[in-house]
């Protein structure tokens, strides 16, 4: 899961290298960011992964006890009732798309706003491609096949890609070409290969709105919490690209693309982790095995911070050099750098945090006691948009970062609060060993990303930076040192964590001949 992951944020990085390159950064590409808020806003409150992480726990509930017949109809009668529903709100979203975006768009000169419109309908039928796709590898997850769902988001990514390279040379306004690549790349990856995988998998469907079913009527008791638990690292996203349009022309892409270059590592460490994890937890708690979910939550939660921690000092002491050498391409100049850098920095403070999101949320899920953390993230988004409104507002504060920061820390803030909040409901979690991990974690990231900095500081004193190919070997060779610092740090700490590298270097070493094995 974590290697389809971490080739979908590659791909990621590379569609966005693409997009900067063809278009740069300007109020067409603001335009091209601001059309996603109406389908993402659909999205998190309609799909949004809410209705796999209730669908999951449930599906798998049927399995094991021996009901694979319910568990089948369970999934029809649920494909089917939300089908129906999404194909409705998608239709009222198409019509109401102008009325959508002058509540979108803030601050944004409205002569931008047909363009907006035009792209947002073009995007929106890709929301039932996701709802269906994410029903879909639910199902497979449940079935503990990953690499599938793996496929979905590479698929989605290569769509953008050619909707950029190809595409867009056939469309009128050119950026339009994104907008269909993504339509068809969400379609392939999300419902044409998944459903190959449950055909071969055995799967059953009948359309059916059975609404009386109690594993159907479970699914959606938990559903509607956690639409909202689900959505709020894209409800974070949402309120700053709304007061982004508050600031100049290209603020809004800026924001947009610290974010992604952001949650490469959330998708790697924090989604891939807690996927995987999801259905054990949710396995063991079905079996009434609370011992062995909390030791598998203790050991996901360090883990993910093991991981998470070092590439965010990374992004913290070089985002200029992060920025300089993987985008300023093509029309994306040393300006679009600056102003672009300084955003990923603020970013990066909470990667942890974000990567630790996603997993503590599914702990609540696999229990089904969704409600708690969703409070506790309401509050928080609640908190965070009211600081927003403050800063940018009424104080008309002037620098753009400011919002990134703000961001970060909450993210922080909400990660700290689930984590001591789940023992209320799961037990008792190793949290001596969390918070261990934790500490000596940051002092091994503070001296990886030291490490960094220097390398780059030299790396200038004598000119060794400026050419484009070199600026991205530099890059990936000063990236693995810093890595390898990284480690080599922790493991002088003795943190258990790098034990497991150990292991995976160990079975990747050749076997060495025992001395006492006769000789031919």
């Amino acid at each position: 899961m974590a290697a389809s992951l971490f080739l979908s944020r590659i791909l990621g990085i590379v569609r966005d290298i693409i997009i900067t390159a063809v278009f740069g950064q300007d109020i067409i590409t603001d335009a091209y960011r601001i059309s996603f808020q109406i389908p993402d806003l659909l999205f998190y409150l309609v799909a949004g992964g809410a209705l796999s992480s209730a669908f999951i726990p449930v599906f798998t509930e049927y399995l094991t006890t021996d009901r694979e017949d319910d568990a089948w109809h369970i999934f029809s009668a649920v494909a089917s009732i939300m089908s129906v529903a999404l194909i409705v709100f998608i239709s009222g979203a198409w019509i109401f798309a102008p009325q959508l975006t002058e509540l979108i768009a803030g601050n944004k000169d409205p002569s931008i706003y047909p363009t907006i419109i035009y792209l947002s309908r073009i995007v929106l039928p890709a929301q039932f491609a996701f709802f269906i796709g994410g029903l879909l590898f639910g199902t497979l997850y449940a079935r503990q096949v990953f690499t599938v769902p793996g496929l979905g988001p590479n698929i989605y990514n290569i769509g953008i890609i050619i909707g950029a390279l190809v595409i867009s040379a056939f469309v009128t306004p050119s950026i339009a070409g994104l907008s269909w690549g993504a339509l068809v790349g969400a379609f392939l990856g999300n419902i044409v290969v998944p459903l190959y995988a449950m055909k071969k998998l055995g799967a059953r469907f009948k359309f059916t709105l059975d609404t009386k079913h109690e594993g159907v009527r479970k699914v959606f008791r938990l559903m509607a919490p956690v639409v909202l638990g689900l959505s709020l690292p894209g409800v974070f996203g949402m309120i700053m690209q709304y007061f982004a349009t508050y600031y100049p022309d290209g603020v809004n892409s800026a924001y947009d693309l610290g974010n992604k270059l952001m949650q490469a590592p959330l998708g790697v460490f924090g989604q891939a982790m807690a996927i995987a994890a999801f259905p054990a937890l949710s396995q063991f708690f079905a079996q009434g095995k609370m011992d062995m979910f909390q030791s598998q939550l203790s050991k996901t939660i360090r883990t993910v911070i093991f991981l998470a921690l070092p590439i965010s000092a990374i992004f913290f002491a070089i985002p200029n050099e992060i920025i300089a050498g993987l985008m300023q391409f093509g029309k994306f100049d040393a300006e679009d750098t600056l102003r672009t850098a300084p955003v990923l920095q603020a970013f990066a403070i909470g990667i942890t945090g974000w990567c630790l999101q996603p997993v503590i949320m599914r702990a609540f899920f696999s229990v089904q006691k969704p409600v708690p953390p969703i409070v506790i993230g309401t509050i928080m988004t609640g908190v965070f948009g009211g600081t927003a409104w403050l800063t940018v507002i009424a104080t008309k504060q002037s620098n753009y970062v400011w919002l990134p920061y703000m961001g970060s820390v909450a993210a922080l803030v909400l990660a700290g609060a689930l984590m001591i909040y789940v023992q209320k409901i799961v037990g008792k979690i190793d949290l001596a060993g969390i918070w261990q991990t934790l500490g000596k974690g940051v002092v091994a990231a503070a001296v990886s990303g030291g490490f960094i900095w220097f390398a780059y500081e030299a790396a200038h004193k004598f000119n060794l930076t400026g050419n484009k190919l070199g600026d991205v070997i530099t890059l990936l060779i000063f990236g693995l040192m810093a890595a390898w610092v990284y480690f080599f740090a922790a493991r002088a700490m003795k943190m258990p964590e790098t034990a497991y590298l150990d292991r995976v270097f160990k079975r990747m070493s050749p076997a060495k001949e025992s001395s006492d094995e006769p000789k031919s």
